[in-house]
C-alpha cells in the first residue's frame, strides 16, 4: 500500500454519466456509482479520509495516495489472462453448403454446387496448425454451411485430432455447429462415444425458430428439440456435463416482440440458460439488415425485459443463466476472462481464435472468414497449405486487428468507465463503417455494450439480483 500527503487526491481514472450520476472506475476496474456531490469532492481531491465514501474509493483503487499496487496488479493479470495464451478457439469450416435457408446466415450465401467441402488433407492440416498454437486449452469447433453435410471428414478429423493429442497431451474440447435435420443414430452414437459437444440454433418457440430458420424439409424446430433432448440424456447417462448439448439464439426483427417466449421455450428444454445477444451486420446478415435488423435501443429493449424476467424465475427459486449478463458480471465483480473473445483488449481475432475456411485459408475470425465471403478479403492470414503458425500470427491482418482493438488506441473508449472490462471488433467496425478502428461513438457496437454493461451494473447494485448472479459465477456454473 502506498500513501501520499494527500490520501484523497484522485487516481488514474474512467467515467460515465448515468442517469443523475456518474459510474467511475479505475484503470483495471471495479466499477462504482457516484453522486453528482460525490464526483465533484473526487475529482477535487476534497474526500474526508476515513469517511465512507472514501473507504469505497480506496477499495477501487481510485485515489492515488491509497493504492494497493499488488490487488491491482491482480485484476490487471485477471482481466487480461486470455491475451498472451495463443489461440485455443479453432473454427474448421468443413463446408459451405447447407440444407436450410436462415433469414440472417452468415454463410456463404449458395454454398450448394460449388466445390466448398473441406477435404480430409486440408482439415488434418487444420489440426496440425491448431496444435502449434502454445495454448495448453484447445478447442476445434466444425462448423459450416451445415457441417453434417461433409461427415465423412467431419469423422475423420475428430479421430485424428484425437489421436494426434495422445502425444501432445493437450486440454482438447471437440464441438460441431449443427442444425441437427441430418442428424442420424449412426452420427448420435459416433458423437456420443467420442465426447464431442453439440451446439445448435435455438431461436425460440416453433413459431418464431421456423420463421428465421427455414427449411424444406418441415419444420427445424422439431429435429432441432427431438435431438437436443437426445443428446441431453446421453450426456446425463454418462455423467459428463462437458458433453451437454447447447444452443444459440439469433435475436431479429421478429424475436423483439417476444422475450419471455424465447426465455420460455429453453426453461421448457431444461437448457438452464440462455445467450442473449444482438445480430450483428457482417456478411450475409449485412445484406438482410432492413428486413432483420434493430438499432441499439431496440434491442437493448428486448433485453431489459427478458432479463427482468429471467430475474423474476430466479427470484421464484429456479436457477436459470442468462449467459451475457454472467460474463459482463464475471469481469464486474471479479476481474476474470471469461474467454468470450469480442470482450478483449485487444480482441480474441488471430491470438484468441483461427478460422479456417474449407480451401485452407486462415482468418483472424470467423467474422473475419465472414467478410471474405463477401469478396474482402483483408482479414486473411495465409493458408494450411503454405507457411508456419508464426507466420499466421504476424501477418499484417493480425496487427492490424491487434492495433484497432486495444482500446488504449480507442480515444473515445479510453476513458469510458467500463474499458477495463469492454472491448471492439474491428470486422464490425469494417463492415458497418469502412475501417477496422471505427468511429465509436457513431457506430452501434459501443451503444449496444455500453447498454447492457448499464443494465448488468445496475442489477449488481441491488441485493438481491446481485445475489442470484453471484450464484450463476458459482464454481461449474455453466456461464
Amino acid at each position: 500500500m502506498r500513501t501520499m500527503k494527500n490520501s484523497a487526491a484522485p487516481f488514474d481514472f474512467r467515467f460515465e454519466r448515468d442517469g443523475a450520476g456518474y459510474i467511475v472506475s479505475g484503470p483495471f476496474g471495479p466499477a462504482l456509482r457516484l453522486t453528482p456531490a460525490e464526483f465533484r469532492l473526487f475529482g477535487a481531491g476534497k474526500v474526508k479520509e476515513g469517511s465512507v465514501l472514501f473507504r469505497r474509493l480506496e477499495a477501487a483503487g481510485l485515489l492515488r495516495g491509497r493504492l494497493d499496487f499488488e490487488a491491482e496488479a491482480a485484476r490487471a493479470r485477471g482481466l487480461s489472462a486470455g491475451v498472451y495464451g495463443g489461440p485455443g478457439l479453432h473454427i474448421l469450416v468443413l463446408t459451405l453448403k447447407c440444407n436450410h435457408a436462415c433469414v440472417y446466415c452468415r454463410a456463404t450465401a449458395g454454398g450448394a454446387g460449388k466445390n466448398s467441402d473441406m477435404s480430409r488433407a486440408t482439415a488434418r492440416k487444420s489440426v496440425d496448425t491448431a496444435f502449434a498454437s502454445p495454448n495448453n486449452k484447445l478447442s476445434l469447433e466444425f462448423q459450416g454451411g451445415e457441417a453434417l453435410l461433409n461427415w465423412p471428414v467431419l469423422r475423420d478429423t475428430v479421430l485424428y485430432a484425437k489421436k494426434k493429442n495422445l502425444k501432445a497431451g493437450k486440454d482438447l474440447a471437440l464441438s460441431v455447429v449443427t442444425n441437427l435435420s441430418l442428424m442420424d443414430e449412426d452420427k448420435f452414437n459416433f458423437l456420443v462415444k467420442e465426447g464431442v459437444s453439440v451446439c445448435t440454433s435455438l431461436d425460440g418457440p416453433a413459431r418464431l425458430h421456423d420463421a428465421n430458420r427455414r427449411w424444406s424439409g418441415g419444420s427445424s424446430h422439431a429435429k432441432a428439440v427431438h435431438w437436443l433432448k437426445r443428446f441431453a440424456a446421453a450426456a446425463g447417462r454418462d455423467g459428463r456435463a462437458d458433453t451437454l448439448p447447447s444452443a444459440l439464439m439469433t435475436t431479429t426483427r421478429l424475436s423483439l416482440a417476444d422475450p419471455r417466449g424465447i426465455v420460455d421455450e429453453y426453461r421448457k428444454l431444461g437448457l438452464g440458460g440462455i445467450f442473449l445477444r444482438p445480430l450483428s451486420p457482417i456478411g450475409y446478415a449485412g445484406g438482410a439488415w432492413p428486413e432483420i435488423g434493430y438499432g441499439p435501443e431496440e434491442f437493448l429493449g428486448f433485453y431489459r425485459a427478458a432479463l427482468a424476467y429471467i430475474m423474476a424465475v430466479n427470484g421464484a427459486g429456479e436457477k436459470f443463466v442468462e449467459r451475457n449478463a454472467a460474463l459482463l458480471a464475471r469481469k464486474m465483480l471479479r476481474a476474470e476472462d471469461p474467454n468470450f473473445l469480442d470482450l478483449r483488449s485487444p480482441c480474441g481475432a488471430a491470438i484468441g481464435q483461427l478460422a479456417y475456411n474449407f480451401n485452407g485459408d486462415v482468418y483472424t475470425c470467423d467474422e473475419g472468414r465472414m467478410a471474405a465471403a463477401c469478396g474482402d478479403e483483408l482479414f486473411r492470414l495465409g493458408s494450411v497449405r503454405a507457411g508456419r503458425f508464426e507466420d499466421l500470427m504476424t501477418a499484417p491482418a493480425a496487427r492490424l486487428c491487434a492495433m484497432a482493438s486495444c482500446l488504449e488506441s480507442q480515444p473515445y473508449c479510453a476513458r469510458c468507465a467500463f474499458k477495463p472490462f469492454c472491448g471492439v471488433c474491428p470486422v464490425h467496425n469494417y463492415s458497418v463503417q469502412g475501417s477496422p478502428w471505427g468511429n465509436i461513438p457513431g457506430g452501434s457496437w459501443c451503444a449496444l455494450q455500453k447498454g447492457m454493461f448499464k443494465t448488468v451494473f445496475a442489477l449488481l447494485e441491488k441485493k438481491k439480483t446481485r445475489k442470484i448472479i453471484e450464484g450463476w459465477l458459482e464454481k461449474g456454473a455453466a456461464v
